[in-house]
């Protein structure tokens, strides 16, 4: 790769491409160890799928992931590091359901016990539990029923489990919210392998001691913003990886303005933007492959802000699953933790996201709206501030929350394409991670086990044997603390 004319050149030791939390990750490792770098983000900001916005007269409201759980241990330890405060997410009060049929169900805990479809949705997600405890998630392929499982979608099995219509409801809302797909669109193996990098299913779903158990009281960006602000001028905002060129003497980079040259590179990207950049040579087969069967899940987020939070003096905690026909299918209440003013979120999930995407920005938010209504009464109407973000129209990211695998995805490429180094080339990214794949959690450990594979790299050793490391713990994270990494 010849330098342009009119570009810059620039050599360190190790190129970091992106800037969502898996990159940062891997450059703040490197920078505790010392090692030379430059990171290159497309985008105006860091954070990747992750984004906070300050809205006018308000606070911040996170339009990507947010939440952390008491597990997700890398990004708590980050986000301690950085002073980064979490409070607990608001869930006091009556959940509530909003059935297809308009009927409106309060209830406490997990599910109404007595609730439509329930006990079915109960019996076939304990199964899933049972089988996610015979996944290995650092080895995948080395699961016994490995093959026979990614042969098959989430659909084919629940239809093959059950035959009750709400039940199948339920499940699939599940799959909407945690994958942002439908259940005919992911591999069954996928299904099992995520819920086994969470630790179980109810730590997938559920508040208090799970995923989503805490907000960040900045937003969820405030540690990539801190990360990025201790790494300085050494990270590139607004450069974009063009073309990524690799060999035995190590790799060359190009950008619209700048050349980088460097032993060795961390592609921290999501799936589908690494096939926008042009390798040369090209990507192996299995590499390729890989990438050919993740694509991005579907999903927009929708915030309403309203001068109180006056859900919670009707006793609704603002948290509801809706199994109608509009666009919403999840709300939470996204208040500020001092309940200053309100906030209500709502998420619209794949197939929910197709015909949401083609309506105008007036008939969405009404559509939206009147989600809301059904949940929190007629006040839900007349929120004083409304805003979107789909995720799907993002130019870098191209979907959310993260990628997911197809059926022959695990079994025809994961063994060598799915985190395997391409000679001087690293693979970063949540959705490389053995431990919370999909979340920020795994996200910042995938970061820190790249950079691992780096260090051993530059240090003589072989630098290849990453697939083999769990959460990324080594080097400077067992030294000083920092070494530790929701949505």
């Amino acid at each position: 790769m010849e330098r342009q004319s009119g570009t810059r050149l620039i050599e360190s030791d190790v190129v970091v491409v992106g800037g969502g939390y898996a990159g940062l990750a891997a450059a703040l490792r490197l920078h505790d160890n010392a090692v030379d770098f430059t990171l290159v983000e497309a985008s105006d900001r860091v954070g990747g799928r992750v984004l906070t916005e300050i809205r006018p007269g308000g606070g911040p409201v996170d339009h990507g992931g947010q939440w952390v759980g008491p597990t997700q241990t890398r990004l708590l330890e980050l986000a301690a590091r950085f002073g980064c405060r979490t409070f607990p997410t608001w869930e006091k009060g009556s959940h509530i359901e909003v059935w297809h049929d308009g009927t409106r169900v309060p209830y406490t805990g997990t599910a109404p016990a007595d609730g439509p479809g329930t006990a079915e949705y109960v019996r076939v997600t304990e199964l899933l539990d049972e089988f996610a405890r015979t996944v290995d998630t650092v080895r995948p392929w080395r699961t016994a029923r490995f093959e026979e499982w990614d042969a098959r979608t989430a659909q084919s099995f629940f239809r093959s489990e059950t035959d009750d219509a709400d039940a199948l409801r339920r499940l699939a809302l599940a799959v909407q919210g945690l994958w942002c797909a439908e259940p005919d669109e992911i591999s069954l193996f996928h299904v099992l392998f995520y819920i086994a990098a969470a630790g179980g299913f109810e730590q997938l779903m559920e508040t208090r001691g799970c995923a989503q158990d805490s907000r960040f009281a900045t937003g969820a960006a405030g540690p990539a913003r801190a990360v990025a602000a201790l790494l300085g001028d050494r990270v590139r905002l607004g450069e974009r990886a063009l073309a990524i060129a690799y060999d035995a003497d190590g790799v060359r980079v190009r950008t619209p303005t700048s050349l980088l040259r460097a032993r060795r590179a961390i592609v921290a990207l999501p799936p589908h933007a690494v096939r926008a950049v042009d390798f040369a040579p090209p990507l192996p087969a299995a590499r390729d492959g890989w990438l050919s069967h993740s694509p991005m899940g579907r999903v927009a987020k929708v915030h309403a802000v309203y001068d109180t939070p006056f859900w919670r003096e009707e006793g609704l905690s603002g948290v509801a699953t809706l199994y109608g026909d509009g666009p919403i299918g999840v709300v939470f209440d996204n208040s500020p933790e001092d309940g200053s003013y309100g906030v209500l979120v709502g998420f619209v999930y794949g197939g929910r996201l197709d015909g949401f995407a083609a309506l105008d920005e007036a008939d969405r938010r009404a559509a939206v709206l009147d989600g809301l209504v059904s949940v929190a009464g007629p006040r839900a109407g007349r929120p004083r501030d409304y805003t979107e973000k789909i995720w799907t129209r993002d130019p870098f990211a191209r979907g959310g929350y993260e990628a997911y695998a197809t059926p022959g995805g695990w079994s025809g490429h994961g063994e060598c394409g799915w985190r395997e180094p391409t000679g001087p080339l690293h693979w970063a990214g949540t959705e490389t991670a053995s431990e919370w794949n999909g979340y920020i959690d795994g996200a910042v450990s995938s970061g820190y086990r790249a950079a691992d594979e780096v260090l051993a790299g530059l240090d003589g050793a072989d630098g290849s044997g990453g697939a083999d490391e769990v959460d990324g713990r080594g080097r400077a994270g067992e030294a000083n603390g920092s070494g530790g990494a929701a949505r």
